[in-house]
């Protein structure tokens, strides 16, 4: 006879839809986390949602990344993570809806979203075996998680009970009774299973973001001063709201294509040049230090800034000329590219009459007096005044080959970038904002104007599609450093007015009011701003 308590005892009962669905957000959301915390020890860069966003950002059309650059600027990349997280929690409550009816079927497809991220992790060209660590870790802990919550939702105890039968063993959670849960035991179950679940995701999260903030911080190291050093940059215009002369490196553009920035420790960083040389070289930082720096105020400007945009900024910069590098090497005959290459594997091809003809083109340690910023290539960086960031400024770069177009393919080259980009003259209005509304009187338009290895000569403004009138121009800091300007308008007439600005390099050409999106060589076009007079 069946004692009486045991038949009085409710079964185990199926979780609802939505509580099943939320188990499997929550499993997965505590998984990622610890990938999270366990790639903040090992490389940031394998953690699995970073390894999907890369593998997204490899694979989107250029149109695509130029229209999310264009925008969302400097967001496109938070952006892009949340859009992968967005997919990745929709699938993991399809996922945890699954598990709810057939668990094992729903432990396997959890496992496989984190192996997946994982498989997308080694296909980086610099990944290794541990790499896959963080998607295990993100695996083995997210159906853990899942398996737990359900049958803490369910009412069943943490250890599974099992049924003998022809058929061997099982789950009882599969023969769980549908509907939604009930009971005090239950919802306390639920509760805590939740609590614990999301304080996990929380600390794991924050102690990972911990870690990676902590290890890419950067100790004191000690620059050498310059054997050839600029003079102390002039002061630059007294304009609320116009850029400052020298862009503060925490406000310095950053454009590219990590996720993560890549942390490498400069004491084990090397410089390899290599290809169509005399004699292949291996330079350590210490070794980089010694050599003769210089100090350069040089404007960069990225590919992707739209006409008035704001991917362009000016700062000082020490480095060794890419010229004694290269000599050191003895580059051969037969080379016409400078293909560079970062510490995770990104490439940038470079013209090498271009790398070669002179200019400031500089393997740089320092930015406005500090070491490189993480963010902008620390230890070491490529810059080249005069062609866009794309094809002359590698960040983390840890190698230089002499090759040829016909034998190598950059990766930017490779998406139908333009081979050649030379900076194209340019000028931008600061300052009054578009759409402003300014009092009658006297109004100040300002803004900044380049055009690298060439310098500003001249810059005008148009006001009202009226006769061009030059403008005041700010100090001169050389021929690659951008050039502050002012004109004091009076306006006396209310409504909407417009005006338009235009440079002039010093060899007297005009900027080209023809208009031109940056793919594949970069803007063209006059800038333009309307106001409205009070």
């Amino acid at each position: 006879m069946a004692d009486s308590t045991d038949s009085a005892r409710p079964g185990p009962r199926r979780p609802g839809v939505l509580l099943a669905a939320a188990g499997g957000v929550l499993a997965t959301l505590v998984g990622m986390a610890v990938g999270h915390l366990v790639a903040s020890i090992t490389d940031p860069a394998a953690s699995p949602v970073l390894g999907v966003g890369s593998t997204v950002i490899d694979l989107t059309p250029t149109p695509v990344k130029e229209w999310a650059v264009a925008n969302f600027g400097t967001a496109d990349k938070p952006i892009l993570i949340g859009s992968v997280l967005v997919v990745t929690l929709l699938l993991s409550a399809a996922i945890g809806v699954v598990a709810a009816r057939r668990l094992r079927l729903g432990l396997a497809l959890l496992v496989a979203l984190a192996v997946v991220a994982g498989v997308l992790v080694l296909l980086r060209p610099t990944s290794g075996p541990l790499d896959v660590v963080p998607a295990v870790a993100t695996a083995v802990v997210g159906a853990a998680a899942l398996w737990w919550f359900l049958r803490a939702a369910s009412g069943l105890p943490l250890r599974p009970a099992r049924t003998h039968g022809g058929s061997g063993s099982h789950d009882v959670m599969d023969d769980a009774t549908p509907g939604t849960t009930s009971g005090g035991a239950t919802r306390r179950g639920v509760l805590i299973a939740t609590g614990v679940l999301a304080a996990a995701a929380a600390v794991s999260g924050a102690v990972g973001q911990w870690v990676t903030v902590a290890r890419t911080r950067i100790g004191n190291i000690a620059l050498p001063k310059p054997v050839d050093a600029d003079p102390p940059l002039p002061d630059g215009l007294d304009i609320d709201g116009i850029s400052p002369f020298r862009t503060p490196n925490d406000e310095f553009y950053r454009v590219d294509v990590n996720l993560s920035v890549p942390v490498v420790d400069h004491e084990s960083w090397t410089l390899t040049v290599d290809g169509d040389v005399e004699n292949e070289l291996t330079i350590t930082f210490d070794e980089l230090l010694e050599m003769d720096m210089v100090e350069r105020d040089i404007t960069m400007t990225c590919v992707s800034n739209d006409v008035g945009g704001q991917y362009v900024g000016a700062a000082r910069w020490l480095g060794v000329p890419l010229t004694d590098i290269l000599d050191r090497a003895g580059v051969g005959d037969r080379a016409d590219q400078l293909l560079s290459t970062a510490v995770d594997g990104f490439t940038i091809s470079t013209p090498l009459d271009v790398a070669t003809d002179g200019r400031d083109a500089l393997v740089v340690v320092g930015m406005n007096g500090e070491p490189l910023p993480r963010d902008h290539g620390f230890p070491v960086r490529m810059i080249i005044p005069g062609i866009y960031g794309y094809v002359g400024s590698t960040k983390w770069l840890t190698k230089l080959t002499l090759t040829t177009y016909a034998d190598d393919v950059a990766y930017w080259t490779e998406r139908d970038w333009a081979t050649d980009a030379p900076v194209k003259i340019s000028s931008r209005i600061d300052v009054p904002k578009s759409g402003a509304e300014v009092d009658a009187g006297e109004v100040v338009i300002a803004g900044v104007a380049w055009a690298q290895t060439r310098g500003i000569a001249k810059v005008e403004i148009q006001i009202d599609g009226g006769a061009w009138t030059e403008v005041e121009l700010g100090a001169d800091a050389g021929v690659d450093y951008w050039r502050q300007w002012f004109y004091r308008w009076q306006v006396d007439e209310p409504g909407r007015h417009s005006f338009t600005v235009r440079a002039t390099d010093v060899d007297g050409e005009v900027q080209t009011d023809v208009q031109m999106r940056p793919f594949p060589e970069g803007s063209s076009g006059l800038h333009t701003r309307a106001v409205m007079v009070a």
